[in-house]
């Protein structure tokens, strides 16, 4: 069997460019698939681009272990040599957003709305660590799997390749490399080659929510240099005007990434993530979705207190083993005595504590019950009654979940429960102390 780097083993080939073949490979040592990025040689012997390539792959190659984050392709290991270079990268089997592009493939809006947040907060994460993306469009924005039964592609997104980023690490900016990129979904201060900084992927993931939205660009030329005057110059259409469909929400939203003037465009990524976490909860995008939206279950977590020393990537890890539930007023969640191992988080609503017939206290947004049951495993037991005052929405929290989540997220979690128990007892005390 052909193997790459004497280690990696081909299955087959995923696809070629101009300067590199995708296979997808088997790692008999991590005894995973990974996709395997194949440099021609010629490429990097190149006379006239053969340093800017090497360039953009020594800065892909860097990268290796250090972008951890659901929402972004890790990079495992990376070889540049003389008789061979590649990057074997984590596999992403549901294909590119190019597809989902023209009029006749698009997908769903509350979809489309999705996968944006998702970016945001991917790239948000880059940001933080001094990375600056400059090459975001559909085809650096992989999906987790492929095409269901319906024709939808489902599961999570994954950004890709790497390659052209700017990184800033401390008091050092690594050097700029110019023409790098796709024009269309340049910000102009990138096509004017000024100095950039995160708010130029900002405009480019506003030119891809308006592609995904409408099935074509915001500027159309039959040159490079055409577009290029139009980016610089010309207002965008609203994506409404090309689809009547979309609510006016999403043309600010688009509006905004795109602005020309740094100081209009959207400052942070949270700025952003925000203004489409409230597009999910207007009226015109809430009757088209059937389950809550993962954008809108992160947004819930991150704004509750108890969530406040959980990173990002641990709220999207919570977000996929948690479910979502909606109790009416007078029902019972909890009985003492009964067993259980799971805990609940309140998100909207009240409950009421009781045992015995008597009323222990009342929990609002923001507060867990149950977690006594997962703590103790030795007596997965409920020590209480906990009934819905009103209509109430929470979130509901296998045990065995937490238990297999990651050490950092457990230590939160756990972190929390002694802050919770510890605010209880003082409480309890006091009201000792006035009886």
């Amino acid at each position: 069997m052909e193997k790459i780097g004497g280690k990696y083993e081909i299955v087959r080939q995923l696809g070629e460019g101009a300067t590199a073949t995708v296979h997808l490979c088997y790692d008999p040592f991590a005894e995973r698939e990974v996709a395997v990025k194949r440099i021609f040689p010629e490429i990097l012997d190149d006379r006239k681009r053969g340093k800017q390539f090497r360039h953009l792959l020594m800065n892909e190659a860097s990268l290796a272990g250090k972008l951890v984050h659901p929402h972004i392709v890790q990079i495992f290991d990376a070889v540049i040599g003389d008789d061979e270079s590649y990057i074997v990268m984590e596999y992403v089997p549901g294909g590119t957003l190019e597809p989902y592009c023209t009029p006749d493939s698009l997908l769903p809006i509350d979809r489309v709305v999705e996968i944006v947040f998702k970016c945001t907060r991917a790239l948000e994460y880059a940001n933080r660590l001094g990375i600056t993306h400059r090459d975001i469009k559909p085809a650096n924005i992989l999906l987790a799997q492929p095409d269901g039964p319906d024709g939808i592609a489902g599961g999570d997104i994954k950004i890709s390749d790497f390659g052209a980023c700017i990184q800033t690490s401390g008091d050092q900016t690594q050097t700029q490399v110019m023409g790098v990129g796709s024009p269309a979904y340049m910000s102009p201060q990138q096509l004017r080659e000024q100095n950039i900084n995160h708010q130029t992927d900002i405009y480019a993931l506003g030119v891809v929510m308006f592609q995904l939205l409408t099935g074509r660009l915001p500027f159309q030329a039959s040159s490079n240099y055409g577009m290029i005057y139009q980016i610089c110059n010309i207002e965008p259409p609203t994506p409404s005007s090309l689809r009547s469909d979309l609510p006016p929400a999403l043309d600010a939203i688009v509006a905004r990434a795109m602005k020309k003037d740094l100081g209009d465009r959207y400052a942070t990524w949270a700025e952003f993530a925000h203004g489409l976490a409230q597009a999910f909860r207007s009226h015109e995008l809430t009757l088209q979705q059937q389950e809550v939206p993962d954008s809108e279950k992160f947004e819930n977590l991150r704004a509750l207190r108890f969530f406040d020393d959980f990173s990002d990537v641990e709220i999207w890890e919570i977000v996929r083993f948690a479910r979502w539930e909606t109790a009416a007023a007078g029902t019972c969640l909890m009985r003492d005595g009964d067993p259980g191992d799971y805990f609940c988080v309140i998100l909207d609503g009240m409950v009421e504590v009781g045992k015995a017939e008597h009323v222990l206290g009342r929990l609002e947004r923001g507060e867990i019950f149950g977690e006594i049951a997962v703590i103790d495993r030795r007596h997965p037991r409920r020590v209480a009654d906990v009934t819905t005052v009103t209509d109430t929405r929470i979130v509901h929290i296998p045990g065995h979940s937490l238990r297999q989540a990651s050490e950092a997220c457990r230590m939160h979690f756990y972190q929390g429960f002694l802050l919770v128990l510890s605010e209880r007892l003082a409480r309890t005390n006091v009201l000792l102390a006035h009886s």
